[in-house]
């Protein structure tokens, strides 16, 4: 039985839709004998085997086509075109293996890009031009594990405090850590409620507070201000903390603000590191994020590395330099004007779908500056055809670049046609919060 299975009765798990695989066996008339006993291949006689493949392929990208246009409830911007890299696709296997500041062993890399894109992003979160450094993720919640990493090296008895609204990757990265943590109560509108912060610390200003800030929650898309939370942290004359920004969603389209018009959460603000997606804003077809952190903090988790000749600097040992171009494409062929275009244009699309649902009728609301409208969930008919992302009564749509208005004229037809009557209907309110309590450092579930 698995640690999973362990933990967690088997009534209390939910039931999720099961991927089943095209084939359970490497049967001869699936794939070609030379697949499956090695050889040379002979392509002129192996030329019904390349029509199989064919045929799988032709058929994903028929599903993945299909539902494009109805896949709205998912942050992955969808205006890039990046066929320029196609090449690099073909013959080169990318890796950034070790520090992206050191060459290294391995002669086929991106991280002089790598280097461009970690500085383009450090001037962006207003980071020490001389404390700066970072590296191309496997995806956020790589970039929050290396983070959470990091500030139990400089305090080792400190608490992790992290909101109700934060995302699920937060928890994971506790619990590998083995980390003391506490969960904090968020408001309605998904933001973590400072006096709760400020109750908890206290109950525990003789250790280091280690406090997870939500730029962009997954639901709601609300935003836990940096600066607040210096100001409670201030008010306990609690010295020894690090403020971690989990900024995939919003940090890069909030970077592009005036500071002073948008809340605060960047290296200026107070924040020690941040994580920021690649995948999501900025649209790259496959997850990838960036962290970023202070240099001085990050000798801390230096290891030698050995062979590949490079410090060991990083989470994962192979990292893809595919992900680096990628990111490094979207941030030079747009610059800052353009990327801040597009993030104008996503939240104009965000308070259009936001206006045709009130006139609809539908309850419906978001949070200031950002591109995720949340709505009461919408009947079956609707849910079946698009593609939202719905917890507790609560959909949301999100309106990131290549998001159209005729999108959402579409969804708010379909929504019309499955009203049974033209009534308000409500958002259901969050469900009762419990008491946060310390968690042990050590999770129940490890035998």
């Amino acid at each position: 039985m698995s640690r999973i299975e362990r933990a967690v009765p088997a009534a209390a798990l939910p039931v999720y839709h099961r991927v089943r695989p095209r084939s359970s066996t490497l049967d001869a008339g699936r794939f070609p004998a030379h697949v499956i006993l090695g050889g040379n291949v002979d392509r002129n006689a192996d030329s019904g085997s390349d029509r199989a493949v064919k045929t799988v392929l032709d058929e994903l990208a028929t599903r993945l086509d299909a539902v494009r246009e109805t896949n709205i409830g998912w942050p992955a911007a969808s205006d890039v075109d990046f066929a320029a890299l196609t090449k690099f696709f073909k013959r080169h296997l990318l890796n950034n293996l070790g520090d992206p500041f050191a060459v290294g062993a391995y002669p086929q890399h991106t991280k002089d890009l790598e280097a461009e894109v970690v500085d383009v992003l450090a001037d962006l979160m207003r980071a020490p031009v001389d404390d700066r450094w970072g590296y191309v993720t496997a995806g956020a919640g790589e970039g929050n594990l290396y983070a959470l990493h990091l500030a139990r090296s400089l305090h080792s008895k400190g608490v992790v405090y992290y909101s109700e609204s934060s995302h699920y990757s937060v928890d994971k990265a506790v619990d590998l850590l083995a980390m003391p943590s506490i969960r904090v109560r968020a408001d309605a509108s998904g933001r973590m409620d400072m006096d709760d912060l400020a109750g908890v610390v206290a109950s525990n200003r003789d250790r280091p507070a280690i406090v997870v800030a939500n730029i962009g929650t997954t639901m709601t898309e609300a935003v836990d201000d940096v600066r607040e939370i210096g100001e409670v942290l201030d008010s306990l004359a609690v010295r020894r903390r690090f403020v971690h920004a989990d900024a995939a969603l919003s940090g890069i389209p909030l970077s592009l603000l005036d500071p002073q018009t948008r809340p605060g959460f960047d290296f200026a603000d107070g924040t020690d590191s941040m994580i920021v997606s690649g995948h999501k804003f900025l649209g790259t077809p496959i997850p990838c994020g960036v962290v970023l952190v202070k240099a001085s903090h990050r000798v801390h988790l230096t290891r030698t590395g050995g062979f590949i000749g490079s410090p060991d600097t990083t989470i994962g040992c192979s990292r893809s330099g595919h992900a680096a171009l990628m990111i490094w494409y979207v941030l030079r062929r747009y610059g800052v004007d353009g990327l801040r275009a597009r993030a104008d244009q996503a939240r104009e699309v965000a308070r259009y779908a936001h206006r045709r649902l009130v006139e609809l009728g539908w309850d419906a609301w978001l949070n200031q500056h950002a591109f995720t409208v949340v709505l009461a969930t919408p009947p079956a008919p609707v849910t079946q055809r698009w593609t939202l992302a719905s917890t507790n009564g609560r959909s949301h749509i999100i309106c990131m670049p290549g998001v159209t208005r005729a999108q959402i004229d579409a969804f708010v037809g379909d929504l019309q046609a499955a009203m049974p009557t033209p009534t308000l209907v409500s958002v259901p309110s969050p469900p009762p919060r419990r008491t946060p309590e310390l968690r042990r450092a050590t999770p129940a579930h490890v035998a």
